[in-house]
């Protein structure tokens, strides 16, 4: 699923798909509270390919602009750890590759990225003003701000 996925179609499905149908739409909570993981990516290039857009709707279920006030249906937001799962040792695990990717573990790729901030704590408003410092592929640095 992508985050970015609900705050492009939140203007659209209710109507589309009507009230009642709209509340299984993006349910993320839902999904997590049965056990399942939720595999997170940008599906570029329906959408824009920054991941701070899916991490953001993940926990706030709000576009960029902080629409709509509380969220839509925010009884479906994750936490951000459950965000930050969905886009790292998630993907990994439904792509069987868990044990070559996905977190920061000695022996797996070193893929990764700095931030200017620490997403995990600073306040939704800062997430989409976050920018990267550094990218790093397989061990090598391939981006330098």
């Amino acid at each position: 699923m992508q985050g970015s996925h609900q705050t492009s179609d939140m203007y659209w499905v209710p109507n589309r798909l009507g009230w009642a149908r709209s509340l299984g739409a993006y349910a993320w909570r839902s999904l997590l509270n049965t056990g399942v993981v939720i595999p997170n990516g940008s599906d570029l290039p329906v959408e824009a390919a920054n991941p701070l857009i899916s991490f953001h709707s993940f926990i706030t279920r709000q576009d960029a602009d902080d629409y709509p006030a509380g969220g839509w249906f925010p009884e479906q937001r994750t936490t951000p750890q459950e965000a930050l799962l969905s886009m790292t040792l998630w993907p990994a695990y439904a792509a069987f590759m868990e044990n070559e990717s996905g977190s920061l573990t000695a022996g797996k790729v070193a893929d990764f990225v700095v931030l200017d901030r620490d997403i995990m704590t600073v306040g939704p408003e800062e997430i989409l003003r976050t920018n990267v410092l550094l990218t790093v592929l397989a061990g090598r640095v391939v981006y330098r701000r």
